[in-house]
């Protein structure tokens, strides 16, 4: 193994580099058994490093052939060579520089550099993959005119692409033939791409803003073209969004997109040639559900918009992840909740920032959106950087307002076009567009860590005035133990006793009235009152979730069933069902382990009910309101959790709601579950998502008659995302209606790979006893991969990562099960096994017999030989 020798990289040790790369040309030879690479590179040397004569280029995997400088061949003397560097020494300070290579993308089962998925070529180069195809400066802020020159069988590999635009092409001997493309814009070496098979192609254009065309192509295999459809028209709308929201207009001639089956991520950007997972681009309404329509909607979007914000603005390195991606997760967020339900999007997103991104704040793991460090950078693309990024973003756009984000944008891209920059030229351009004191926005990109903000509320009837108290802090992470204040923007409303939303009025008369306050947080304690105040009001706290902290307040039960009834704020109506449910669920926890009875009041169950039946209230919204937290989320209020009693309480939880409101979910179902054409408009999914919450429900009672229900809907749904809601529900209940589905599901879907992921998916999370033993039965199946990623997420990931019950099996064989597959991934695959691994992390919060049989694991990887820095880093942190 790397103990011991693994490097640590560190923010504070960035220094420019020795030379930069002018321009680049590319000669890729692709052959059967294996691919020549010959790069010619013009360097110059750095101005900030006018003595610098030496230049250590990255490569790896691959073997040199030769090296030239300005013609002349050098001797292995003239060299020195090693597993990760090629280092030259006595250099002028321009030349030019040949580097020949041999690599073999038939073998390259990591999926960084250039690799095979299905017979194709294609590459992946973020983070660190080029380094895998030629000697290269292998760092984002060495950016360079690109210029690619590809020669292949014609017959085996009809299609040729790469970045930009292309400029030449023809046949050569023996039936080949060539294609040159050209980047008119300077990147960086993480954003050259290549593909090259025998691919379809799905044709469109656009019009832009300033009235050029662009030709729109995806590339697929044939059987996958008319599944296309649905990614073509959201690129279309994402572009038409970016030039109104932002002005941004694309700038080539050609938009291409590239669907792969093998790949680790969900896509990535390269500049002019997108390379997608291809469960991210393939929609019909019998394979793909809404949450599939919605998905590849935003990842479309998501990679359009790095176009601008990554692409044309990049990192200076890799510390600054977050500025691309935090800044277009948020934009991705802004375009679905423009195209959709803005609220229904919104807890979506707090959702999965909640259940994922606060439990890694509260682990190991935990790192600011710009860490100071890291071992492997592929390990830093995590919900922190991502998601706490946007969140982060989402704080400008909150404190700015829309027109004075807008101006910070612009200045930004004014300011930065064709530049590598930092997170602080992003904070500056907000703060210098708006002429605003922004400084303190700098403690969220270098603290870890959720701030926790305690709020009480103090009343003067006699004086109408009523004063909330804010005391910030944030709980000791591995960065450090103590925490210099946030700034955090606490949006708040007051709500009277008749359930109306106050007009908030201070004694500062600078300060327009309004129903709504946004607070600014800045110091530890601090305080703000609310004058002409009748009557005693409850407070609405962080609305619209407006900053990614976590609030408490004593709220007691009757006052969360009050806002679930009456706030005017959409996000805070679902979030007092959050919490109402949380506190009861955690009370029953502690009444369990005492030995107490545990129920639920009709109180509440009337409170849900009023939810279900309240035909005021949007579809979708509904439907949020009444899906409870999750086990995970429930776990991470918890000191030493017992996975098995979290379970039983929420399972308890969810029949007792369901026994109580059994007429209307009946009811509601029934209204639900007519004949309709497929649509995916905000309002159609939105029913079905209601319904389907309603059958869920309903699947939880032991009824025979349900178990048909499930079973009818299943059979008869014109839509996946009916027959696998019913297919999931079936899944967690041992009866002969879930074997049959399943067994018919099957059989239907076969030969489709991205169905069936659904079908491992439904069943490596089933809460039946027996999972485990099915999951290791799975691996067996004809249409499990070990070495595609997203079969490992169907089931293995779905597994460890989202079956709590299960997975923390108390003898401990849920753990051993997956410590076996990571060290087995390992040697293939390091970065999916490195997220895999993240699902033995959080042993310190369990109840003290599984956290040592986790932590034994651990010991286990860490001690195996050869592992990879990738899974180290998350090993050795979690132990630490």
């Amino acid at each position: 193994m790397k103990q011991g020798q693994a490097q640590v990289i560190r923010l504070e040790e960035y220094q420019v580099p020795f030379y930069e790369a002018e321009t680049i040309h590319l000669n890729v030879d692709l052959n059967d058994e294996s691919t020549i690479v010959t790069s010619t590179v013009k360097y110059h040397r750095h101005p900030q490093q006018p003595d610098a004569t030496t230049l250590a280029l990255h490569g790896e995997s691959q073997e040199l052939l030769s090296v030239k400088i300005d013609g002349v061949l050098l001797d292995e003397n003239s060299y020195e060579l090693d597993e990760t560097h090629l280092s030259l020494r006595d250099l002028p300070q321009a030349f030019e520089l040949e580097v020949q290579s041999r690599i073999y993308p038939q073998k390259n089962t990591s999926l960084e550099g250039l690799y095979q998925s299905s017979g194709n070529y294609c590459t992946q180069c973020e983070a660190e993959g080029f380094r895998k195809i030629t000697y290269f400066l292998d760092r984002p802020d060495v950016m360079s005119i690109f210029t690619t020159r590809m020669t292949a069988d014609k017959a085996t590999n009809p299609v040729l692409l790469s970045n930009g635009n292309c400029i030449e092409k023809g046949d050569l001997d023996n039936g080949r033939h060539f294609a040159v493309w050209h980047d008119p814009f300077i990147k960086p070496a993480y954003l050259f791409a290549l593909v090259a098979g025998n691919l379809s192609c799905v044709s469109d254009e656009y019009t832009t803003m300033s009235g050029r065309k662009v030709a729109l192509e995806i590339y697929t295999e044939a059987h996958n073209v008319s599944r296309c459809d649905h990614a073509m028209q959201s690129l279309k709308r994402a572009m038409k969004w970016d030039e109104e929201r932002f002005g941004l207009e694309y700038d080539l001639d050609i938009y291409m997109i590239v669907a792969v089956d093998d790949f680790n991520m969900g896509a990535m950007e390269n500049k002019g040639l997108n390379v997608f997972n291809s469960k991210l681009v393939f929609a019909s309404p019998d394979t793909a559900t809404d949450v599939d329509y919605i998905n590849i909607e935003a990842v479309i979007g998501h990679e359009y918009f790095h176009n601008w914000t990554g692409n044309r603005v990049t990192c200076r390195d890799w510390f600054q992840l977050s500025l691309k991606e935090g800044l277009t997760v948020f934009r991705d967020q802004e375009f679905t909740a423009d195209l959709h339900s803005r609220p229904v999007k919104r807890i979506e997103d707090v959702r999965m920032l909640r259940t994922h991104q606060f439990a890694e704040d509260a682990s190991p793991m935990a790192h600011p959106i710009r860490p100071a460090s890291f071992i492997e950078i592929n390990n830093f693309y995590t919900v922190t950087v991502y998601e706490k990024g946007a969140e982060v973003v989402r704080l400008y756009h909150t404190l700015l307002g829309r027109e004075g984000f807008r101006k910070g944008m612009d200045l930004y891209f004014e300011r930065h076009d064709g530049q590598a920059v930092t997170t602080e030229d992003f904070l500056a351009a907000m703060a210098d567009a708006n002429e605003a004191d922004l400084s303190q926005m700098q403690t969220w990109y270098d603290q870890a860590g959720t701030p926790e903000v305690a709020v009480t509320m103090d009343y003067d009837a006699a004086n109408k005035r009523c004063t909330l108290n804010f005391v910030q802090s944030c709980p000791a992470t591995p960065e450090s133990d103590d925490k210099a204040p946030f700034l955090i923007p606490f949006k708040l409303s007051l709500l009277n006793p008749q359930g109306k939303t106050i007009v908030l009025k201070t004694d500062d008369n600078d300060i327009a009235a309004d129903t709504q306050r946004v607070v600014k947080i800045t110091e530890q304690q601090q305080s703000v009152t609310f004058v002409d105040v009748a009557e005693k009001p409850l407070p609405s706290l962080l609305c619209d979730f407006s900053a990614p902290v976590k609030y408490h307040f004593d709220y007691s039960t009757e006052d969360y069933i009050f806002l679930m009834q009456h706030d005017s704020d959409d996000f805070n109506r679902w979030e007092a069902s959050q919490r109402l449910a949380q506190q009861l669920m955690l009370q029953m926890l502690e009444d369990r382990k005492a030995g107490r009875a545990i129920g639920v009041s009709p109180e509440v169950v009337n409170a849900y009910q009023q939810v279900l039946d309240n035909q005021d209230l949007d579809h979708a919204l509904r439907a949020e309101a009444l899906s409870l937290p999750g086990e995970s989320d429930i776990a991470g209020e918890v000191a030493e959790a017992d996975p098995e009693a979290i379970h039983e309480v929420r399972e308890f939880f969810i029949r007792t709601l369901a026994n109580g409101m059994r007429l209307s979910l009946d009811a509601c179902y029934d209204s639900l579950n007519q004949d309709e054409e497929y649509a995916i408009d905000a309002a159609s999914m939105g029913r079905r998502r209601l319904k389907n919450v309603c059958l869920s429900y309903l699947a939880s009672i032991d009824d025979e008659m349900i178990h048909q229900q499930c079973f009818a809907q299943f059979e008869n749904a014109n839509n996946m995302t009916d027959r696998l809601a019913a297919l999931s529900a079936l899944a967690d209940i041992d009866c002969p209606e879930r074997t049959k589905a399943l067994e018919v599901f099957e059989t239907q879907w076969k030969d489709n790979p991205l169905v069936m992921d659904k079908w491992f998916m439904i069943q490596a999370g089933s809460s039946l006893p027996n999972t485990l033993e099915q999951v290791k039965a799975l691996q067996s199946h004809p249409s499990f991969d070990a070495n595609n990623p997203n079969k490992i997420r169907s089931l293995i990931g779905r597994f460890a990562m989202a079956n709590p019950v299960n997975f923390h099996r108390a003898d401990g064989e849920g753990y051993t099960f997956l410590t076996d597959f990571v060290i087995d991934l390992d040697t293939r695959n390091p970065q999916v096994a490195s997220r895999l691994v993240r699902a033995l992390a959080k042993w310190r919060q369990l109840e003290p017999v599984r956290a040592q049989l986790m932590k034994a694991c651990l010991e286990r990887i860490h001690q195996t030989n050869g592992i990879s820095n990738d899974v180290f880093e998350i090993v050795d942190k979690s132990l630490s």
